[in-house]
């Protein structure tokens, strides 16, 4: 009997850690906490923008400050959790000539490059989401609009501005997240 036992736990206990894995895009608690931050660096772009009690947008950074045509900068923008979030929303970003005379640009990404997904946010956190903006070679643009919020790709659905009157936004839920010099 014991000889069939054993077998039979060892199939048991493998088929369980076969179970016991991550999905794919799944990031390992560690990778997760470097998309925490404790402390808030200085901002370049205060934010303040609250997306249904659920996040706030405490500010931004953008390294360098200016691009040029051709280049590419970094974007660093920093949230508050204020409540759990149900859905998995995709950080929707849309880089726009401030004069309309270049083609939107849709930086649209999944939060902290895909490791820290919004239904795993805890509350009281600080997520901290980079990405990069290029701006295409021979652009003419003087200044560009970096647009941003947060949607839900299942049912196209954003999540909601509280409070339009405190921050520059389009009446559709999408901020000003910031306005960028372009050098000549």
């Amino acid at each position: 009997m014991r000889r069939l036992a054993l077998p039979a736990l060892l199939v048991a206990v493998f088929l369980l850690g076969a179970c016991i894995v991550e999905a794919p895009g799944g990031a390992s608690p560690n990778e997760r906490r470097q998309s925490v931050v404790t402390q808030v660096p200085t901002l370049s772009t205060k934010g303040g923008a609250n997306f249904e009690d659920k996040v706030e947008l405490v500010g931004a950074n953008l390294q360098p400050g200016r691009l040029a045509p051709g280049d590419s900068a970094r974007v660093t923008a920093y949230f508050k959790v204020l409540k759990p979030l149900d859905e998995d929303y995709t950080i929707f970003v849309h880089v726009e000539d401030a004069e309309g005379r270049m083609e939107r640009l849709n930086v649209d990404h999944k939060p902290a490059g895909g490791l820290y997904p919004t239904t795993q946010w805890k509350v009281g956190e600080t997520v901290k989401d980079e990405f990069m903006i290029a701006l295409p070679p021979g652009a003419s643009a003087r200044t560009i609009n970096v647009w941003m919020g947060f949607w839900e790709p299942k049912t196209d659905g954003r999540l909601q501005l509280n409070n339009p009157e405190v921050v520059r936004n389009d009446g559709r839920s999408r901020i000003l997240l910031m306005q960028i010099p372009v050098a000549r």
